[in-house]
C-alpha cells in the first residue's frame, strides 16, 4: 500500500481561488476586507511566515496593514499597536505573530485583541464559543490549523462521523484546540488527544481511524504505530540540523509511514499551507458578517 495524497498546497490553492471571488463581490459593496499583522522583532522564521500572509493577501486581492516593532519593544508599545489595529476601520481581522520576546506578557497581548478582529480563532472567547455551542451554528473566528485539518479531509471527501481520532500533542495552536471542532455535532468524531504524560502511546495511536500529529518533535509517530489505511495528517514543524550541518524542516510522522496510511498529509506541503488559507477565510468572512 502507498497512501494517497492529501495535497494541502494544491486544495490551499483552490480555496484562494474561491476567495478571490468572494473578496471582488464584497469591493462590488464597497467593502475591502484588511489583514493586519503586528511582528515583534527579527527571528527569520516568523518574518517568512509574516511575509507569505502578505503575498497571500496580495494574491485574493485582501489589503495588508504590517505593524513590524524591533525586538526592544515594551510590552506598552505592542499593546499600542494592538489597541491601533483595534481600532483601525481598514483592519477586518489581525494577528500577533507569536512567540513574542522574552518578559512579555503573551496572554495579555492576546487577550487585548478585539474578539471581532481575532483572525487567528484562537481568543479566549472564541475558543469560548466554540466549547458552549457543541451543536449550534458559530460565527465567530475558528482556529486556523485545526480548521484547515478539517477542510482538507472535507475537500477530498473523508468523513469524520463515528471515527476514532488520535491527536499527538497538546498545544494551544492545534492539540487543545482540535478536539472542539472533531466533537462537534455536524462532526461527530471520537478523540483521543495525547501529550508526554500519556502511557502506552503507540498502541493508542494503533486503534485510530485519524491521526492527527502535531507535537512537533521530529519522527516521533513510527509507520508502526499506525493502523493500515489510516488516515494521518503530519501538522507538527521541526527543524532538524543535517550531516553536513545544514538544517531541513521536519514532520511529527516517519517518512515510513506512507507505507501503511491509506491518506497521507505531509509535511511541508499538507496542513501548513492549508492553514494560511484559512486564516484568508477567516477575514473574508469577518468582512462579509
Amino acid at each position: 500500500m502507498v497512501a494517497q495524497v492529501l495535497d494541502g498546497k494544491a486544495t490551499a490553492q483552490t480555496i484562494k481561488n474561491e476567495l478571490a471571488e468572494r473578496v471582488a463581490a464584497l469591493k462590488e459593496r464597497g467593502i475591502v476586507p484588511g489583514l493586519g499583522t503586528i511582528l515583534v522583532g527579527d527571528d527569520p522564521g516568523s518574518q517568512k511566515y509574516v511575509a507569505g500572509k502578505h503575498r497571500d493577501c496580495q494574491e485574493v486581492g485582501i489589503n495588508s496593514i504590517r505593524v513590524d516593532l524591533p525586538a526592544t519593544a515594551t510590552q506598552d508599545e505592542i499593546l499600542d499597536a494592538v489597541h491601533r489595529l483595534n481600532d483601525d476601520p481598514a483592519c477586518t481581522g489581525y494577528i500577533v505573530q507569536l512567540p513574542l520576546p522574552a518578559g512579555i506578557d503573551t496572554n495579555l497581548i492576546l487577550e487585548s485583541v478585539d474578539p471581532d478582529k481575532d483572525a487567528d480563532g484562537l481568543h479566549p472567547t472564541n475558543l469560548g464559543r466554540l466549547a458552549l455551542r457543541a451543536k449550534e451554528p458559530i460565527d465567530s473566528p475558528l482556529p486556523c490549523t485545526p480548521s484547515a485539518v478539517l477542510e482538507l479531509l472535507r475537500r477530498y471527501d473523508i468523513d469524520l462521523n463515528g471515527k476514532d481520532v488520535a491527536v499527538v500533542g497538546r498545544g494551544t495552536t492545534v492539540g487543545r484546540s482540535i478536539g472542539l471542532l472533531l466533537t462537534r455535532k455536524d462532526i461527530n468524531a471520537t478523540v483521543t488527544l495525547m501529550h508526554t504524560g500519556t502511557v502506552n502511546m503507540a498502541d493508542k495511536v494503533k486503534h485510530a481511524d485519524v491521526v492527527v500529529a502535531a507535537a512537533g518533535s521530529a519522527g516521533l509517530v513510527k509507520a508502526s504505530w499506525l493502523k493500515l489505511g489510516a488516515v494521518v495528517l503530519d501538522v507538527g514543524v521541526s527543524r532538524v540540523t543535517k550531516e553536513d550541518g545544514t538544517s531541513k524542516i521536519s514532520g511529527d510522522v516517519e517518512p515510513a509511514a506512507k507505507d501503511v496510511a491509506g491518506w497521507l498529509s505531509p509535511n511541508p506541503g499538507g496542513v501548513g499551507p492549508m492553514t494560511r488559507a484559512m486564516l484568508l477565510e477567516n477575514v473574508v468572512r469577518m468582512a462579509e458578517a
